[in-house]
């Protein structure tokens, strides 16, 4: 199993700067490269204070230059937002300027307010979604392109520069059923189970593995990433702290999904209706020894790559402290199989 840091950038309080904010996700790009770490995960979000990432593209770009060797994932690109006549293009240079470390997670967009501020109904950006990732397929793969469908309708046209590789796809998918589609259609999977429970895990990773086996030898070579809100702790005074923290995290969750009560690009945290130990429970904020105890189960079912989310309202430092404990106290123990025929490539 391979291991990410997902730079969510949580900006709580606005004063606090986004040059020091994004100043911070560098910092932590450059420690998870230098430890070992297999890649660094990036999301997308406007006019939002949560996972506030509005250029991931030129961010992918700004962690490759001062990284050397950390895969970049961009998870996700909100496709619905964007021109695929021009993404096309910008995703090819990014590649290229990432000097091929990028992974591109594919999303419809997640919060209501934040897709509606954009011109697009939460209950369009399905439909507009799979008409998005057909048209830039088939952009990246082939020349003198033309369209006709209900969001795209353009004469033949031709993205330069062409790509020089294929670009990995992941494709974001939360319900089981949405990732079996998903994976008989070829994709890589990335999944949280947001503050779901173990049996809800279970279920996803299900679906991902009845989706792979349907497609037989062509399913061999995909891949499960899988995100959670994640924290090394030293004791429980230090867990019920970061509960609290991941409480409120949620919180604001709870409202942008909702009733998205936002004042100038600022979520309000709403009071959650489960309690915080259910919260807790659905976490993976423990101690490193029972980090590795719950990743090897994590590992046996068939999760290729765990993304730890750390950046939920935590001080850098502690953060930067949380990164250095699991390479050293839980990455160890994940070493791969040194027969090559144990052991599957992850993208």
């Amino acid at each position: 199993m391979k291991f990410s840091v997902q730079l969510s950038c949580d900006y709580p309080d606005p004063a606090y700067g986004g040059k020091k904010l994004y100043a911070e996700m560098i910092e932590q790009a450059v420690l998870a490269d230098r430890l070992g770490f297999d890649a660094v995960s990036i999301t997308e979000h406007h006019l939002i204070n949560l996972l506030m990432m509005p250029a991931p593209l030129q961010f992918a770009v700004k962690i490759a230059a001062v990284t050397e060797r950390v895969k970049i994932i961009l998870g996700v690109a909100v496709l619905p937002l964007h021109d695929m006549r021009m993404y096309a293009g910008e995703l090819v240079c990014a590649d290229i300027f990432t000097d091929h470390r990028l992974l591109v997670g594919l999303g419809r967009g997640a919060f209501p307010f934040e897709t509606a501020r954009m011109g697009i109904p939460i209950d369009e950006t399905l439909e507009k979604f799979d008409e998005s990732v057909a048209v830039l397929q088939a952009l990246l793969t082939e020349e003198e392109v033309s369209w006709c469908g209900k969001y795209y309708q353009f004469e033949p046209l031709t993205v330069m520069p062409r790509p020089d590789r294929e670009i990995p796809f992941l494709m974001s998918a939360v319900r089981p059923e949405a990732i079996y589609h998903s994976t008989r259609k070829g994709f890589h999977i990335m999944t949280t189970p947001l503050a779901g429970d173990h049996q809800y895990l279970l279920d996803q990773v299900d679906a991902f593995d009845r989706g792979k086996s349907e497609l037989g030898s062509a399913g061999e070579e995909l891949t499960l990433s899988l995100s959670r809100v994640s924290f090394l702790v030293k004791d429980e005074a230090d867990r019920r702290a970061k509960n609290t923290i991941a409480h409120r995290y949620y919180g604001r969750f709870d409202n942008i999904r909702g009733s998205g009560e936002i004042h100038h690009g600022v979520i309000s945290p709403l009071p959650r209706k489960v309690p915080i130990e259910e919260t807790a429970e659905n976490l993976l904020v423990c101690t490193p020894s029972e980090m590795i105890d719950k990743l090897k189960v994590y590992e046996s079912i068939g999760v290729d790559r765990f993304i730890l989310n750390i950046n939920f309202g935590n001080p850098q430092a502690e953060m930067l402290e949380c990164i250095e404990n699991f390479a050293a106290q839980v990455m160890p123990h994940f070493v791969a199989d040194p027969e090559p025929a144990a052991v599957r490539q992850v993208i």
